[in-house]
């Protein structure tokens, strides 16, 4: 167990002062053993939510949730969530407790808490309390609901979810009980917030084991994310692919650099093959899929209320996933030009993760043009090359102060102008572009007479 901060430690024997238990609890505790770099340091204890306000009144403390025993206290500028000992009632709703009721026993507090590896404490004093045999699952690398786990996942439906984030994560196992349940269960996940949903799906996705984890769990994804189902076993009988649509979809994610815009992308870039699938003479073909796949992906994000840049990005990136970028500095500046430089390495990647997951007999080749095409775009990057209107040594007042009316002319022939500089016909050179821009605007004159 790794050292506990000065704060968790400061807080724990203020209520051990005081006559009260506290224990660093849950995710914080399973961290700590891994070892990994606990990101909050959740407490819990036998005092009644307004005994702890009372112990800290001279600091920051927030209400966060006082009706169920949860108040943030904030020490050195960090939030600390301290929580009485407690039961839950019912989960009509099959997310919140109706209602909760304070104890002071440990174990009961414990017993409620959704898998093994999240329910044990550590007190200094008392050392790691672990009633349910956490560590030894955690040191077996198991996924265990808590006492019964139909009754868990019925009581939170987002437990299944996190379920699988977790093992997704950690690379760890599910138990054979914990799968059955939530499999039993996993209809109850349309009765849970999208973003609660979206924010699962978004660890879960950038996991060491997410390949494996939504292979063998696609049924369960398939509650909150039905259009991927066609998709399991649909062979793509293509020379180009080795892989049945699912497989290479998930290989496609596990190469894909941990960035969830990225990964998402990748999830959902050949969503809509089944759908597009022909025949001609026994190679099957995706006509159309990446403008489909992403319509589709654009409508299942915009469903789990994912914010709009993500929604733009991803559907941006899984149109163009299969569009062809050539190894050629000018088609590479009309691209910067179209999507911006941020956008193209994310599509770079995007392609290189769908090689990967291709026939070796095009893998190759496919990744050698992609890191061509990246070095070149470092080289127009390092050396400040023009391939946006922003870096266009002439702007729409130079046009106006030239006599070209405002309006769509302007634009036109900025746009001309543009065309040129990437086609390398000109340097961006100011006095050289306003030349052409007189040219350019005398022709139009000329059409309008």
């Amino acid at each position: 167990m790794r050292q506990i901060p000065n704060e968790v430690k400061y807080i724990i024997d203020t209520f051990e002062t005081n006559g009260y238990e506290a224990y660093a609890v849950g995710g914080c505790v399973r961290d700590s053993l891994m070892p990994m770099e606990p990101k909050d340091w959740d407490i819990c204890t036998s005092a009644l939510p307004q005994t702890t306000m009372e112990l800290f009144a001279k600091h920051h403390i927030i209400e966060t949730g006082l009706k169920h025993g949860t108040i943030t206290l904030m020490l050195e500028h960090k939030p600390f969530e301290i929580t009485t000992y407690r039961i839950e009632g019912e989960y009509s709703d099959n997310r919140h407790p109706d209602n909760v009721e304070f104890v002071d026993n440990l174990k009961e507090d414990l017993s409620r808490r959704d898998f093994t590896i999240n329910a044990m404490a550590y007190n200094p004093q008392r050392g790691i309390v672990d009633f349910f045999d956490g560590e030894a699952d955690l040191n077996a690398g198991i996924i265990r609901c808590v006492g019964d786990a139909q009754k868990r996942f019925e009581e939170d439906a987002l437990r299944i979810m996190r379920a699988l984030r977790f093992a997704a994560v950690l690379g760890f196992a599910i138990d054979d009980k914990t799968v059955e349940a939530m499999y039993n269960k996993r209809e109850l996940l349309k009765n849970i917030a999208a973003e609660r949903i979206a924010d699962e799906l978004n660890k879960l996705i950038i996991g060491k084991n997410v390949r494996d984890i939504l292979s063998k769990y696609m049924p369960v994804i398939g509650v909150i994310i039905p259009e991927l189902l066609s998709a399991i076993g649909f062979e793509q009988r293509n020379p180009h692919h080795c892989y049945n649509v699912l497989d290479h979809i998930l290989l496609s994610i596990d190469s894909a650099p941990k960035d969830v815009s990225i990964r998402l992308a990748m999830l959902f870039h050949d969503i809509a093959k089944p759908a597009c699938y022909t025949e001609t003479d026994g190679i099957g073909h995706f006509y159309g899929h990446p403008k489909i796949s992403s319509e589709m992906a654009k409508e299942i994000l915009m469903r789990l209320k994912y914010d709009n840049d993500t929604v733009e990005t991803v559907s941006q990136l899984v149109l163009y996933h299969d569009s062809a970028i050539l190894p050629d500095s000018k088609n590479i500046k009309r691209w910067l030009n179209k999507i911006g430089e941020e956008r193209l390495r994310q599509l770079i990647d995007v392609k290189k993760a769908d090689a990967v997951a291709q026939s070796a007999n095009v893998r190759e080749e496919k990744q050698r043009v992609l890191d061509a095409i990246l070095a070149l775009l470092n080289d127009i990057i390092d050396e400040q090359q023009c391939f946006s209107l922003k870096d266009l040594k002439v702007n729409g007042n130079d046009l106006i102060a030239m006599g070209v009316p405002e309006g769509i002319s302007v634009g036109a022939i900025l746009s001309q102008l543009m065309d040129m500089v990437i086609d390398e016909h000109v340097i961006n050179d100011k006095a050289e572009l306003l030349l052409i821009a007189q040219i350019l605007w005398r022709e139009k004159e000329e059409e309008y007479i």
